[in-house]
C-alpha cells in the first residue's frame, strides 16, 4: 500500500520557445502513501478536496503530526496538508490512521484528488452556489472512475462560487457558478456553459478529454497548458458522450499564466472575452466570516498541532489555498483566543500574506533558512520567501519575490538586499507596486 519515492531525477530541460514540453518520466509528486525523502525526514502530502476536514479528522491529523512527524501541519497553496519529519518506517501506521479517519477513500486515486473550492461558499451569503457540495460530488466521481487514476498529481480542479476568489489559481479544469442554475466550465481555451446540476460530472468529463488529448499527443503532459498545439482537448465531444448538454461561450477562455516570476506576454487577440472569465477577487480577509464562522491564516503557512486543534469545536475546518483555515460553525468571538495561539486573525497583521518555502534545514536545495529570515513588512502585496530558484509554493497573481542567493543575501523583486536591509526592502516592495 505504501511506496517510498525514488530519488528525484534531474528536471527535463526547458523547451525552446514554441516547442512542446515533453515529459519523459511519470509524475513524482508526493502523496499520503508515496512519501518523499527530505533532509528533515520523510514528507507526506495529503489531498483534502476543498480543504475539508471533519472535527474527527482534525484530531487525527494533529495526532499524526505529533506522533509521527515534527508536530506541524503545512498548508499548501492548494489547501492540502503536508506532514514533515516523518520516520522512514512510519508509512503503514500513517496510512492506517488516515484510512480509519476517512482521509483515504481510494488508495489508487489519493494523489489526484486536487480540488480547490471557494472556502467561504455557503457561509456568508455571497456567491451563486455552494461549490463545497460540488467538490464532494466531484471527489466521489473521481475516486469511482478507474481511468482517473492516470491523472497527474499536479492536475487541478478549481470550483468558484462566482465571487472570483479562486478562479486565478491556475486550474486545469475550472467551474464557476455564474447563476444559481448555471456553471461555466473552462479547460484551456475552451469554455462552455452547463447546468449547475451537471457541473461535477462535466468537470470529470473535461478531465477525461484532457487525458485523451495527452495520450494522443504522446508528450506525457501533466497539465492542460502542456498540451502541444494541435492537440487541444475535445471538451464538447466528452460532454456529449457523457450525456451533458453544453452551450459554447463567446471568445477564448485562457487566463494569463504566470510562470515563476516572469509575466506572460499579453496578446490582445487571445484575451478572454468578459463573459468567459469572471473577474478575480481578493480572498476573504482573516476575521469573522458570516455569522457563525471565522477565517484565520497560518504563520508562514504552518500550523502546530495545538493551533489546528484550537480551531475546534467547529462543524468542520476548511484549509484554504491562502495557507489558512476556515472554522465552520465557530463563534467569531473566539478570534482573540486564536490570536493568542499565534494564528493570524486580523487583515492588518503584518504577517498576513507572508509565506515561505521549506528552506534550510529541511530542503537540501535551499540556500538559506528562509523561515528564520522572513520578515513581515507592512501589510500589502503577498510576499513569498524562496530558498532557491524553484520558488516552491509561491502564490498566484502578483506577489513580492524574495529569493535567497549564494553568499547569504537575497533578491527582493530582483534587487539585491542583505539580511540587515531585508525588513525595509520587503516593506517597500509590498506597498509601492
Amino acid at each position: 500500500m505504501l511506496a517510498a519515492m525514488p530519488p528525484t531525477p534531474s528536471p527535463a530541460p526547458t523547451p525552446a520557445p514554441g516547442a512542446p514540453r515533453v515529459r519523459e518520466r511519470g509524475d513524482a509528486c508526493p502523496g499520503a502513501l508515496r512519501l518523499h525523502s527530505a533532509d528533515d525526514g520523510h514528507l507526506a502530502r495529503l489531498r483534502l478536496p476543498a480543504g475539508r476536514l471533519t472535527a474527527r479528522q482534525v484530531e487525527v491529523l494533529a495526532h499524526a503530526a505529533e506522533a509521527l512527524g515534527d508536530g506541524r501541519i503545512s498548508v499548501t497553496s492548494r489547501g492540502n496538508a503536508e506532514l514533515r519529519g516523518l520516520a522512514g518506517g512510519c508509512g503503514a501506521e500513517l496510512a492506517a490512521l488516515l484510512a480509519e479517519a476517512g482521509l483515504l477513500p481510494s488508495p489508487t486515486h489519493e494523489r489526484v484528488r486536487n480540488i480547490v473550492a471557494s472556502p467561504a461558499a455557503g457561509l456568508d451569503g455571497l456567491g451563486h452556489a455552494d461549490v463545497q457540495l460540488w467538490a464532494r460530488e466531484l471527489d466521489g466521481l473521481l475516486c469511482a472512475a478507474p481511468w482517473a487514476a492516470a491523472l497527474s498529481g499536479r492536475f487541478l480542479f478549481v470550483l468558484d462560487d462566482g465571487r472570483g476568489d479562486v478562479t486565478g489559481l491556475g486550474g486545469d479544469v475550472t467551474l464557476v457558478a455564474v447563476a444559481p442554475d448555471t456553471a461555466l466550465l473552462r479547460l484551456g481555451d475552451r469554455a462552455v456553459r452547463v447546468a449547475a446540476a451537471d457541473a461535477p460530472r462535466a468537470a470529470l468529463a473535461a478531465a477525461r478529454a484532457f487525458l485523451t488529448a495527452a495520450r494522443e499527443a504522446g508528450t506525457g503532459a501533466w497539465r492542460v497548458r502542456e498540451l502541444p498545439e494541435g492537440h487541444e482537448a475535445d471538451v464538447r465531444g466528452a460532454l456529449t458522450t457523457a450525456g451533458i448538454a453544453a452551450e459554447p461561450v463567446r471568445g477564448p477562455a485562457r487566463e494569463p499564466v504566470r510562470e515563476s516570476v516572469r509575466e506572460p506576454v499579453r496578446d490582445p487577440a487571445r484575451e478572454p472575452a468578459p463573459e468567459a472569465v469572471p473577474p478575480h477577487a481578493a480572498p476573504p480577509a482573516p476575521g469573522p466570516l458570516g455569522p457563525r464562522s471565522l477565517h484565520v491564516l497560518a504563520p508562514l503557512g504552518r500550523l502546530t498541532a495545538a493551533q489546528l486543534r484550537a480551531l475546534l469545536p467547529a462543524d468542520e475546518v476548511r484549509l484554504t489555498p491562502w495557507r489558512g483555515a476556515v472554522a465552520v460553525g465557530a463563534d467569531p468571538g473566539r478570534l482573540p483566543a486564536l490570536e493568542a495561539y499565534g494564528l493570524i486573525t486580523r487583515p492588518d497583521s503584518p504577517w498576513a500574506g507572508v509565506s515561505a518555502c521549506t528552506g534550510r534545514p529541511g530542503c537540501a536545495k535551499s540556500l538559506a533558512d528562509v523561515r528564520a529570515d522572513a520578515v513581515p513588512g507592512r501589510p500589502g502585496l503577498p510576499v513569498h520567501y524562496s530558498g532557491c530558484e524553484r520558488r516552491c509554493g509561491h502564490p498566484h497573481g502578483d506577489w513580492v519575490d524574495v529569493l535567497a542567493v549564494p553568499g547569504g543575501g537575497y533578491l527582493v523583486d530582483g534587487v539585491p538586499s542583505s539580511r540587515t536591509t531585508l525588513t525595509a526592502a520587503v516593506a517597500t516592495a509590498r506597498t509601492t507596486r
